[in-house]
């Protein structure tokens, strides 16, 4: 019997929005290849998986949360060892550091970097910046500090205190603007051409597209691993990752479309019901922008314009959209730590799963979404405890105490 410690609580309804538009039954579309094509993930991995401290993360299989839930399987991505950043974003920011610093070296010389320290050397020359919600600001101070670069990160009013200690913990100049992410998304772009700064932003918009396609390309390898952790097992029947601006969403559709073609599971993007942009755009057939503070406790996710790059993948990718309140994250939190062996996860990380928990308690939306005793779930827990002190208010102990 599953303990019932784990038997869930009642989630509030979700709202579903599906995608008339959503190609089924048919491979990889060649349109895509210039944004997310295999040859990208060939590149991202030679240069992370040689970076110290690279190691491919955890995959659970959360059996007793399964079956409490009424499903065949759960399988859980989980990100909250990702190079110590506890966050999946590790592998964006960074990456796309690196090949901004590769290009301006080439614009500059007329050929590549002779070797990291000719490279580094360039890098002191160069300031990169970007505006973030946490964990994306603090991939790129982290990726500036390992490459060479200065680095200026813009947060908005609500991101916490912790946060913004972590990204100065990487030696990145921090600035607070007023407003939300998108107003801090426009102050950071507005200061960098005054200033000759590099933008190394994971949302993209009309004439800046190349560095969020790298960041993109950067979580290609997390979607990766996990394909390759279920070799051998039955694929997943259904796949939920949580929204934001759309760039972790773009690359794990892109990789599950890419590894098994018109047999994809079905694609499901998961959004907090105060910065569900995703959904906005789906229902309306084109990019919608949602307005408002986005105060949603699930901070990784308070965005309100898809990434231009994202939604030219997501539009033909995305089956389904859910839409959930913050509590169903908190419960999720909770559950998780009460697994066996217990899992951290922030509150934005659990957007997915628990867009799943929640459709598996309303039978109407559960059957509109295909989901059933022979579902096989795949989620992405794309961060740990990013903010330490939130975390143990949120769940009552210490991330440190439940992970020992």
């Amino acid at each position: 019997m599953p303990d019932p410690e784990l038997l869930l609580s009642r989630f509030a309804r979700p709202a579903h929005i599906a995608n008339p538009a959503a190609l089924r039954h048919f491979p990889y579309p060649p349109a895509l290849e210039s944004i997310l094509a295999a040859s990208d993930l060939e590149a991202v991995r030679a240069e992370i998986t040689l970076w110290p401290g690279y190691a491919p993360t955890p995959l659970h299989d959360l059996q007793a949360m399964a079956e409490s839930a009424g499903v065949a399987a759960i399988h859980y991505k989980d990100e909250a060892s990702r190079f110590g950043l506890a966050s999946f974003k590790a592998l964006g920011g960074a990456y796309a550091v690196r090949r901004l610093l590769e290009r301006l070296f080439v614009e500059r010389e007329g050929r590549p970097p002779r070797d990291a320290a000719e490279l580094a050397r360039f890098a002191r020359s160069v300031t990169v910046t970007c505006a973030t919600d946490g964990n994306h600001g603090r991939s790129v101070a982290w990726g500036a500090q390992r490459f060479g670069a200065r680095c200026r990160i813009y947060i908005h009013a609500t991101v916490s205190q912790g946060r913004k200690r972590a990204i100065e913990a990487f030696g990145a100049e921090v600035v607070r603007t007023p407003g939300n992410y998108d107003d801090s998304v426009r102050k950071a772009a507005e200061d960098a051409a005054r200033h000759g700064w590099h933008v190394v932003s994971d949302t993209s918009y009309l004439g800046y597209t190349e560095v969020p396609a790298d960041v993109m390309r950067g979580y290609l390898l997390m979607a990766d691993e996990a394909f390759a952790q279920l070799a051998g097992e039955p694929m997943p029947t259904h796949v939920l990752v949580q929204g934001g601006v759309g760039g972790v969403a773009a690359a794990v559709a892109a990789r599950s479309w890419q590894l098994l073609g018109p047999d994809r599971p079905r694609f499901i993007v998961v959004e907090p019901d105060r910065a569900a942009c995703i959904a906005a755009s789906i229902e309306a057939g084109e990019r919608r922008a949602v307005a408002g503070d986005l105060d949603t406790l699930m901070a990784g996710l308070a965005c309100g314009e898809v990434s231009l790059v994202a939604w030219e993948v997501l539009r033909l990718a995305v089956h389904d959209v859910l839409v959930v309140d913050d509590a169903a994250a908190v419960t999720v939190m909770r559950n998780l730590a009460r697994n066996e062996p217990p899992v951290v996860a922030g509150e934005s990380a659990t957007c997915g799963l628990a867009g799943a928990l929640a459709a598996l308690e309303y039978p109407e939306i559960a059957r509109a979404l295909g989901l059933g005793p022979a579902s096989r779930l795949l989620v992405f827990g794309t961060e740990g405890a990013t903010d330490p002190e939130l975390y143990a208010e949120l769940v009552g102990r210490p991330a440190e105490e439940i992970a020992s």
